[in-house]
């Protein structure tokens, strides 16, 4: 009797995943689908080394590469230091310190998420350049040999970049320090420690955690920003790509920079999971009442006072005064109806891209709380990839496909109908709603899942007994419960889009501007106070889910 070697089974690899034939369904079709539309900007991306460029890298390596490195390292180093040090501070002083104003401060010091970067970037070169209103006026006070310092530098860059974004290190670090009570301070107090040999010994510590998740948000944000960096005509890999593709004609060259940034979005999303598993601190109570918090007294509550106020000011309260004094003075001879098209743009890519992405996330949230297999959870977290990718990166990899599946659409219309157009998919809207799709996706999809998460099994358990499931499951049961999710997502990723600079600015059909490129163009052109009331309307989307937020956390 001879015995061989039995060969694993197609059908067993396949269950040994959680997948097999006969379970597949629409759901998990669904999920697959998603899973690689979100691998094929990847893959393109990746795959660019197969057609290398030598003489446009040699180009590249004797002009620009060089500085691209040192210029994306300088922000890579100088913007998660400046967030670090003002979000963390900013934090401790409002979770576990009594000053007057901290009940403002609390909310108010969110305030600077609703101005985008790149905003924020011409408002500070049209105040502080060596012709801006501050430098003029102390030079008037102190003499024309006054010298300052240069704002179109790389320290110019980290100011404004960590002043937009240090808001994320401190909503994450506010919710640690306020989880952990004031029970490990006195404990520490009682050993021997000072307040500040307790907060960098205790409280810090213990914070880590979540203080690191808010820092990697802020690399992922540093390295995908496009605008600030355009706009200080500071060359980093975001704006390489975009002028290898516009300006060498080069879509191969522009994949293979785009290359690089997706091994470092990489490295960052696995490091930021890698975090998150770790977060196994047991709070120690909550801090909400003011006996529970240190009470600062003397000097040193009005120091704590100032310090929050300037910040509030410099970030968010100045330049929107600067934006109301530009947008007034130019309003009448700028405003016309070609703003009525961009405004039109704007909503309208926001909303579709909003009820797109929605749809998509409740789907995807469904499809994992039917199917809870190893193999769909990985598929669902990979599908929220994109939001780690920069806009440019993501523009490449979806315009490189689509334009080759757009020829050979040509060419069969051409054979079969006798009708070549010039083009089918490209210059549509469509292009943008992909990208969009795979950049945001992460976003509604949080929103959604974590309201789906909170609705109990015994819930489905008994809708099925009594004859619900499927689509009618959904909608009858699951939509009304998460509707307040769904809600938030629809307003957040409509309120990203309207912001979304690199990808739109990219992609866009021809004609088809919106607020964020036209304030691209004009500051471009050193245009700042034509280019206020474009940002002015932004701005004020952009409170939308700050307020949200905001009323979220008083509850």
């Amino acid at each position: 009797m001879s015995l061989s070697p039995s060969k694993p089974s197609r059908t067993s690899i396949a269950e040994a995943l959680g997948w097999s034939v006969s379970s597949m369904d629409g759901w998990r079709l669904l999920v697959l689908a998603v899973f690689m539309l979100v691998l094929t900007p990847l893959l393109v991306v990746a795959g660019s080394f197969l057609w290398p460029q030598p003489e446009l890298w040699k180009h590249l390596q004797q002009t620009l590469l060089t500085d691209l490195l040192f210029n994306t390292l300088w922000l890579v180093l100088g913007v998660p230091i400046g967030t670090l040090l003002l979000g963390v501070s900013l934090a401790w002083l409002t979770a576990t310190c009594a000053f007057p104003g901290r009940r403002i401060f609390s909310w108010a010091l969110l305030l600077p998420m609703a101005m985008p970067a790149y905003v924020l970037a011409f408002v500070f070169i049209g105040l502080f350049d060596f012709s801006g209103v501050v430098p003029t006026q102390l030079r008037s006070w102190f003499g024309p040999s006054l010298s300052l310092p240069e704002i179109r530098s790389v320290g110019g860059v980290i100011v404004v970049l960590s002043l937009s974004l240090f808001p994320y290190v401190y909503l994450l670090a506010r919710n640690a320090f306020l989880t952990q009570g004031m029970r490990a301070m006195e404990a520490a107090q009682s050993l021997g420690c000072n307040r500040w040999q307790g907060f960098f010994r205790v409280a810090l510590p213990m914070a880590r955690p979540w203080i690191a998740g808010g820092v990697l948000l802020v690399l992922m944000e540093t390295l995908a920003d496009f605008g600030t960096v355009s706009t200080f005509n500071y060359d980093t890999f975001t704006t390489a790509i975009y002028k290898m593709w516009f300006g060498f004609f080069s879509l191969e060259g522009a994949a293979q920079l785009s290359s690089f940034l997706v091994l470092i979005a990489l490295v960052l999303l696995v490091a930021e999971q890698s975090q998150r598993r770790r977060r196994r601190y047991t709070p120690g109570g909550r801090s909400g009442q003011t006996g529970d918090r240190l009470v600062l007294s003397g000097w040193h509550r009005w120091l704590a006072c100032g310090y929050c106020t300037l910040i509030l000011v410099v970030s968010f309260l100045l330049p929107v005064a600067q934006l109301a004094i530009w947008a007034t003075e130019s309003f009448g001879e700028e405003f016309d109806e070609r703003y009525y098209a961009w405004l039109g743009h704007s909503l309208l890519l926001g909303l579709l891209a909003a009820l797109l992405i929605a749809a998509v996330a409740l789907a995807l949230a469904y499809a994992r709380r039917r199917h809870r297999d190893p193999l769909t959870k990985w598929l669902v977290w990979f599908s929220g990839l994109g939001y780690a990718l920069p806009g440019s990166v993501l523009a490449v990899g979806i315009f490189i496909p689509l334009a080759h599946l757009d020829n050979l659409l040509i060419d069969a219309a051409g054979h079969w109908l006798g009708w070549s157009p010039d083009a089918i998919l490209r210059d549509t809207v469509a292009i943008m709603l992909l990208a969009y799709l795979i950049r945001f996706l992460a976003v509604g999809h949080k929103a959604i899942d974590s309201a789906m998460q909170r609705i109990r099994p015994s819930i489905d358990e008994a809708a099925r007994l009594l004859g619900t499931g499927g689509l009618t499951l959904l909608r009858r049961i699951h939509l009304p419960i998460v509707s307040g999710g769904l809600a938030t997502a629809l307003t957040l990723v409509f309120v990203d889009v309207m912001k979304e600079m690199p990808i739109t600015l990219m992609t866009r059909p021809f004609g088809w501007d919106t607020l964020a490129v036209k304030i691209f163009e004009l500051t471009s052109e050193g245009e700042w106070e034509r280019a206020a009331v474009p940002a002015l309307f932004l701005v004020a989307v952009g409170l939308l889910p700050i307020m949200l937020l905001i009323r979220k956390m008083e509850r």
